[in-house]
């Protein structure tokens, strides 16, 4: 006799799921892998840092002065007749900037050339007067008092020529100084004064017409902190650098905007005393500018040669950047990660210089970095590498 057995009457997705946990719990009963197999840990490639004595560079936020600036200002006083430039324009020592109305200085000329007339005419007379006494003189014609007015009449004469012809000369550079060249070459600034004006001149009170900076060569002054000069002092008692207040040493500059050191120069002042407020002592450099893009008033950086000191240099690529800070992995004798956070300094014969936070015992990881095992406190596999100058 057959029996019957009951139908399922469970929904169908509940007999889906418990099919499927059935056959999940046979595979896994007929596996031949222990439960509890763990993952071989990451293989990571391990280094000591490079130890090598480099030339280490100073760093110092600056500002471009020019190296000479005029205020351009009128040597005589009258009407500005003319402007010969266009305000910013580029202009060389001894191009005309300025006229004033020359009238007045021609006609004090022409004075002044009619005053040595009358002089040398009156120095012709006396001379004449003094000619005949002295023929006179010997023969008691002419007393010796007469014979002494009309040398001391002579003499007067020839004293007013000296002096007419002084009054010429100046006169004559008055009319001169009626064309306001520029006295050096460079960029000028626009005008103060419109033609039309007028304007006064001299040596007190004279009016400004505008002014002119060069720009080749161009200063940058910066300011060098006490201990740096210090230490700056200390290399040079000892030979290892030549100090700066004596000799030109190497700079190098650049802008804001600017990842290169493209552009030299060489330093040529250190102030004579330190300022007790700030605790600096102004220094400044001369850098050449054939281009004429730098610029008085722009703030730039400035590296300067600071001697020779032993440095530690790892992959740029062996860096990794933890939010704000930079970091680097070394493996400890445990095999584990450590996060070592470091100051890193410039690149070095194609390697990363590290200021702080390794030693030259670091195991440090120089590849491997990608894979998301390699984390702090992870165990690592470490093999062995080595880090290669770019110049070998």
């Amino acid at each position: 006799m057959r029996h019957a057995f009951p139908a399922d009457t469970r929904p169908m997705a509940v007999r889906y799921r418990l099919k499927t946990i059935a056959a999940s719990l046979a595979l896994l009963l007929g596996s031949s892998l222990p439960l509890n197999a763990q993952p071989k840990p990451p293989e990571v490639t391990v280094a000591n840092p490079v130890l090598k004595r480099i030339a280490q560079w100073d760093e110092y936020t600056g500002q471009f002065e020019a190296v000479r600036r005029v205020e351009v200002r009128a040597r005589v006083s009258g009407e500005l007749v003319k402007i010969h430039f266009s305000d910013g324009q580029t202009v060389k020592a001894g191009d005309v900037l300025f006229s004033i109305d020359r009238r007045p200085f021609e006609i004090a000329v022409e004075a002044a050339r009619a005053e040595v007339a009358r002089a040398r005419a009156q120095l012709a007379v006396t001379g004449n007067d003094l000619e005949r006494a002295e023929q006179l003189t010997p023969s008691k014609v002419l007393t010796q008092r007469d014979f002494d007015q009309r040398k001391a009449n002579h003499d007067a004469a020839k004293a007013q020529l000296q002096s007419a012809e002084a009054m010429l000369r100046n006169a004559e550079l008055n009319l001169e100084w009626t064309s306001v060249p520029a006295p050096i070459e460079g960029r000028i600034s626009d005008r103060k004064v419109d033609a039309g004006n007028l304007i006064s001149g001299g040596q007190v009170g004279a009016s400004l017409l505008t002014t002119i900076v060069s720009l080749d060569p161009i200063h940058f002054v910066f300011s060098v902190s006490e201990p740096d000069y210090v230490r700056y002092s200390r290399l040079a008692a000892n030979g290892q650098r030549l100090s700066s207040s004596m000799s030109g040493n190497a700079v190098q500059v650049r802008l804001a905007d600017e990842k290169e050191w493209t552009r030299n120069g060489q330093m040529n002042f250190i102030d004579n005393q330190l300022n007790g407020k700030s605790g600096t002592i102004r220094a400044r450099a001369v850098v050449e500018n054939e281009d004429l893009f730098l610029t008085p008033g722009t703030f730039g950086r400035l590296r300067l040669f600071g001697g020779k000191a032993e440095a530690l240099l790892i992959p740029d690529a062996a860096v990794v950047s933890d939010q704000s800070r930079k970091v680097a992995y070394a493996v400890g004798p445990d095999n584990k990660i450590q996060v070592k956070p470091v100051t890193l300094g410039p690149i070095e014969e194609g390697l990363r210089v590290i200021t702080t936070g390794l030693s030259k015992d670091d195991w440090v990881v120089i590849s491997g970095l990608a894979n998301p095992a390699v984390r702090s406190g992870a165990i690592v596999a470490p093999i062995p590498g080595n880090i290669v100058l770019a110049t070998n």
